[in-house]
């Protein structure tokens, strides 16, 4: 106390000085600090808590104003009302520092010492293992990939909390002005000592940063810019703690790994964006999908996307040649091949449906084989508890397979609600579970925008509300046959409408689009991207002429 009533004397003579007539109001240090300490879960079986590594502090004092926390781990809270949930995230059992600084008048404060001891039980040792290998790993930003760097809102949405809808990069974008040309050069190393992580930014001495942090810097661009930025060169701990982030509320699978990368001594992964703390929405040997809170401004998420193979613009290599057809349905028969198509039949609660309207049934009356075409029909009826049939084929264990060249030529239905597709499935969904399987969209339309045709990719990160899509206005898609072709090789998958190319998707080590896929056909109606029934709907068909596979 003797030193604050000091620096406050220094203070009021040096005032004093250039402004005789100034006038104080009671300039006071808080007094009779007390912190109380209680670990979530402690008890006599439990001395150490629950294991969630969760402490709640409350600071009481005299003339205080605001209280701040300083942890021997690193971190720093600011508690206004002196009250402060903490949760520890290293694992066992460990004794922390606490220092809790109540702050007065004229920032005058008080401080107080103590010490907590707390168990954390939380692991995900695969996390470590995967980031780091078995010594350490480099990992770039995936700049191939549409949507590598994006934000979206972060609020109780579910259905749009969860990706980058507000904007997505597209591939390489940042690599082309000066102002973020830096981006993509940074090296992200993890590295592990046992069962712990540690982490290090080499940025060459760049570093991009969102406007809103550019001071930091020293810089006033007044947009996200590369300035000169040096970050440590000692490798820095990284802690693991279980997500509670607005996506893992959602508690849908496949949404988040729900792991939080803590980073101490104010790491942060490459774009600046005043965040330490990044949820691992995804992670396999050399793909990382993470999500951050920007720090000013809870209510954006920032996504970032890295690989451990650094990609490099225009080196793709040419692309193959497939010439050879290795399979194909031309519809000349009188019925559907059952060496080649099998039936989903039901509403896909168990598990594939997307909240649709219809029953799929193998009926003639939804499904038929007759002039060199395959027609599905979509009808208003009343189905074992549904409202409308259609029908749903699989080449499923009878036709699978890895890259190539599909052509599809179809006519589609029309009527708002309506939901055909042309696409394709991971086969080894059933172990790896959608999105991780991934799904190609090679033809999608809805009713509801009846000239526009879409294609999509689903896959970790990307699926639902964020898949990658692109889309394209066929005027006639309902009057007319078209070709809706896909070209998909180890480097790209591209979408064409007959001849047109209208969207090109970068493919790359890590995404799932490397193994088998299966050929799906089906009409929908309504449901989550079908959209609102027409009243008046009574049928439509989708008719197919022929599909073609080539290698």
């Amino acid at each position: 106390m003797k030193v604050h009533h000091l620096l406050l004397f220094l203070a009021l003579t040096l005032l004093g000085c250039e402004q005789e007539d100034y006038a104080f109001g009671d300039i006071q240090a808080p007094t009779n600090l007390q912190v109380d300490v209680e670990v979530v879960g402690e008890s006599a079986a439990t001395p150490n808590g629950d294991g969630s590594g969760t402490v709640i502090f409350t600071a009481t004092a005299d003339n205080a104003i605001t209280y701040k926390y300083v942890f021997s781990d690193g971190t720093e809270e600011l508690a206004p009302s002196g009250r402060l949930t903490k949760r520890f995230s290293q694992v066992g059992t460990n004794t922390f520092q606490v220092t809790v600084v109540a702050s007065g008048t004229a920032g005058v404060s008080t401080t107080a010492t103590t010490e907590v001891t707390v168990e954390s039980t939380f692991s995900d040792a695969e996390a470590v293992q995967l980031l780091a290998g078995d010594g350490s790993k480099t990992w770039y930003w995936a700049a191939d990939e549409p949507g590598q760097l994006g934000v979206g809102q972060n609020d109780g949405n579910a259905d749009q909390n969860y990706f980058a809808n507000y904007y997505q990069a597209a591939p390489f974008e940042k690599d082309g002005a000066a102002e973020s040309q830096c981006l993509y050069e940074d090296e992200l190393v993890f590295s592990r000592d046992g069962d712990r992580l540690f982490y290090t930014l080499n940025n060459f001495g760049m570093t991009y940063f969102n406007a809103a942090y550019q001071s930091v810097a020293g810089g006033s661009a007044g947009f996200d810019f590369c300035y000169d930025y040096t970050v440590q060169d000692d490798p820095q701990l990284v802690a693991l703690s279980p997500s509670e982030s607005v996506v893992a509320a959602n508690g849908i699978p496949g949404q988040t790994r729900g792991t939080l990368l803590n980073f101490t001594e104010g790491g942060f992964m490459s774009y600046y964006i005043g965040a330490s703390t990044y949820e691992i929405l995804s992670l396999t040997e050399n793909r990382l999908v993470v999500r951050a809170e920007q720090g000013d401004n809870p209510a954006l998420a920032w996504y970032h996307v890295f690989t451990t193979t650094k990609p490099a613009q225009g080196t793709s290599g040419e692309e193959p040649v497939f010439e050879q057809l290795v399979w194909a349905d031309e519809f000349d028969g009188t019925s559907l091949a059952d060496t080649s198509w099998s039936y989903d039949t039901g509403t896909g609660n168990n598990g594939w449906g997307n909240g649709e309207s219809q029953f799929y049934t193998d009926r003639e009356e939804n499904l038929s084989v007759a002039d060199g075409l395959l027609t599905i029909t979509a009808q208003r009826e009343n189905f074992s508890g549904s409202d409308f049939t259609s029908s749903r084929i699989v080449t499923e264990n009878k036709f699978e397979f890895t890259y190539g060249r599909v052509e599809i030529r179809a006519k589609l239905p029309t009527g708002g609600g309506t939901w055909p597709a042309l696409w394709m499935l991971g086969a080894d969904y059933d172990t790896n579970t959608w999105p991780a399987c991934g799904e190609i969209d090679i033809m999608e339309h809805v009713g509801n925008q009846q000239n526009r045709i879409f294609s999509s990719l689903h896959y970790p990160g990307n699926f639902g509300g964020n898949a990658a899509t692109e889309s394209t206005v066929v005027p006639t898609a309902e009057d007319e046959f078209h070709v809706y072709r896909a070209i998909w090789s180890e480097s790209s998958i591209r979408f064409f409408v007959d001849d047109e190319l209208y969207h090109t998707f970068n493919n790359s080590a890590g995404l799932p689009f490397d193994s088998d896929f299966f050929l799906i056909f089906n009409v929908a109606m309504g449901g989550n991207f079908g959209g609102a029934i027409d009243a008046a709907f009574q049928q439509s068909s989708m008719q197919v002429d022929y599909v073609r596979v080539y290698q």
